[in-house]
């Protein structure tokens, strides 16, 4: 199991999946706290982001062992969007509607062709 885990494979999928977790609270976070001040919230940001990249910089470049550049960007972009809506949902306390599970299940869409074999035209 642990091999799997710290495969080229997984490990960049729970890498991302973490460091967008302190992104969308670098980015997103402070919006639970409107009276802080402007450059306080910019500075806990900075301050937050940094552990991200410290995630997101190895994971892909673990992920690129197995993965490509687009492909890696795919699964950061489907991790940001599942990560996002449990942040809304669970920290700012928004609802999600049909219309975002529309827009993220087309976002869904594309990712699936990113990872498909290519098309052959003509």
């Amino acid at each position: 199991m642990l091999n799997v885990l710290g495969s080229p494979a997984v490990a960049p999928i729970l890498m991302l999946i973490a460091s967008n977790a302190f992104m969308t609270f670098a980015w997103y976070g402070h919006l639970k706290f409107p009276d802080r001040a402007l450059w306080l919230v910019v500075l806990a940001s900075w301050g937050i982001a940094f552990f991200e990249y410290c995630l997101a910089v190895p994971a892909n470049r673990i992920g690129h062992q197995v993965y490509s550049a687009a492909e890696l960007k795919t699964i950061q972009e489907v991790v940001t969007l599942g990560v996002f809506a449990l942040f809304s949902v669970f920290w700012l306390g928004e609802k999600l509607t049909v219309n975002h599970a529309i827009g993220f299940a087309l976002i869904c869409a594309g990712a699936f062709f990113v990872f498909k074999a290519p098309i052959e035209v003509g």
